[in-house]
């Protein structure tokens, strides 16, 4: 089973529905056969870099907010994130463009360590501050899920995965994204959102046993043509 999850690394909600998601595929029966590939999206493509600006100043400046509101709506997405267990420290995280890790988790996909550098990119930006856009960053974040400094440093100073990155987005258009996560199961069934772990628990098994009776049909007793039946 193939599940797709389009995501932007500085999207709150697409840390807290990876981690609804991993609880539901830890009681999955089957989920040894699930592959997992994250495909690139950005909330704001636009987005100019500024690790001397944080989300809730940033938040402030483009609702009209004062900062103590700005506050208090961060507060209740840490609190939410608290309860699947994720430290959210908000007043850390500063404004990055996201493209860069787009492009390195597109190389960690070559290498089998996508879903280990998701993790860490997001860990970086929600918990520890880092500023995800810095390409000293990255590397060193590459490092520790396994990748070659040479190979990632090479590849952010190229044009590598750029057309990727942009291919992904374009397909989110296509499918009808309207905002991030978006969970696609075997190209069939879609989840929108960070929707409870039990949602993707009911996915996982309608999904399989579908597939599982689609394979069984092709078993079946056929006639071809020929007149030979088996």
């Amino acid at each position: 089973m193939k599940v797709e999850i389009w995501s932007d690394v500085v999207c709150p909600f697409c840390y807290i529905g990876k981690r609804k998601f991993e609880k539901a595929l830890e009681t999955f029966s089957n989920k040894e056969q699930v592959e997992i590939v994250w495909r690139s999206f950005q909330l704001d493509p636009t987005t100019k870099s500024n690790p001397g600006k944080s989300v809730i100043e940033s938040l402030a400046e483009k609702k009209g907010l004062t900062l103590t509101q700005s506050q208090q709506m961060h507060a209740q997405v840490t609190a939410m994130a608290k309860e699947v267990g994720l430290d959210y420290q908000m007043d850390k995280s500063v404004i990055a463009n996201t493209f860069d890790a787009h492009r390195l988790s597109l190389l960690a996909a070559t290498q089998g360590l996508q879903n280990k550098m998701e993790e860490r990119l997001f860990a970086a930006y929600f918990t520890e501050g880092k500023d995800i856009a810095n390409k000293d960053t990255l590397v060193g974040l590459a490092k520790e899920v396994g990748l070659d400094e040479a190979d990632v440093t090479n590849m952010l100073q190229s044009n590598a995965y750029n057309d990727k990155v942009e291919e992904d987005i374009l397909e989110a258009q296509q499918v009808g994204v309207r905002g991030v996560p978006f969970f696609v199961f075997d190209n069939k069934y879609a989840v929108s959102g960070a929707q409870p772990t039990n949602v993707f628990s009911q996915v996982l098994t309608k999904v399989w046993e579908e597939r599982v009776a689609f394979e069984a049909t092709e078993l079946g007793t056929v006639c071809t043509p020929d007149g030979v039946c088996n």
